[in-house]
């Protein structure tokens, strides 16, 4: 069941905004938050994700095809990119 568990995590922070922003900012609070909800982790995985830079999440969602995507509808923290701030 462990290893379905990673895979889901893993799955998710690919394809989901929000988590992946989450995870950045409280890694073991998200981790937390999904054991809350279900999803088993043994102490060895937590601390390999806990080990996994985030980088490495935000460039497997770069390749992924946006149709497969959850985008956040929240507000990013910090200011946007210069391509993508409004023209004042």
């Amino acid at each position: 069941m462990s290893q379905k568990c990673v895979e889901l995590i893993f799955g998710r922070l690919a394809t989901d905004e929000e988590l992946r922003r989450e995870f950045r900012r409280d890694p073991l609070g998200t981790l937390g938050k999904l054991a809350a909800c279900g999803v088993e982790l043994t102490k060895a995985e937590r601390d390999a994700l806990l080990a996994t830079k985030c980088a490495l999440f935000e460039r497997l969602a770069e390749t992924i095809d946006p149709r497969l995507q959850k985008a956040s509808l929240r507000p990013s923290a910090g200011p946007p990119p210069d391509d993508e701030r409004r023209p004042s």
